[in-house]
């Protein structure tokens, strides 16, 4: 069975998501569920209709959370100690050649990703580039607007 890295952050998240599911989400569903049908005829009842629909969100979401999470490799960053080198966990200091504007990125699960707070995707082009780089080397990322370079400013685990 294949495993997904996810920082210990990144962990306790999808926790916090799959017990607010399992222990106030799904009760709520079940009652709405309960309360449609009580209201009579289910075939014209569009809140039995939408609970339903809900429900079954939720319990995928549950499904695919425990999935997720027994594939886990958790990974807190803070014990990474891979001699200044861009491991996943890691949290790196750019420099883009071109304008020389400054970017900090780490590097995290798929689950974790958001650009806004410089949460990289592993599998992400920018992450492919960086990944056994060291502070002062140039990667190289592949952008829709062309080849963009970036020197690694500083490499840290945090």
């Amino acid at each position: 069975m294949a495993t997904l890295p996810i920082t210990l952050r990144g962990a306790e998240k999808l926790k916090e998501e799959l017990h607010r599911l399992k222990t106030i989400e799904r009760p709520a569903v079940i009652n709405a569920i309960a309360e449609a049908r009580a209201q009579g005829d289910l075939s014209e009842n569009a809140e039995y209709d939408a609970a339903k629909d809900r429900q079954g969100f939720i319990e995928g979401r549950i499904q695919e959370i425990e999935s997720k999470l027994s594939m886990a490799q958790v990974i807190d960053p803070s014990s990474v100690n891979a001699g200044g080198k861009v491991v996943f966990g890691a949290t790196v200091e750019l420099e883009d050649e071109a304008t020389g504007d400054a970017v900090t990125y780490q590097i995290v699960g798929e689950d974790e990703a958001d650009l806004k707070l410089g949460l990289i995707n592993v599998s992400s082009p920018i992450a492919r580039a960086l990944i056994g780089k060291e502070e002062g080397d140039v990667a190289e990322v592949q952008a829709p607007g062309g080849v963009r370079r970036y020197e690694i400013v500083a490499v840290s685990y945090r």
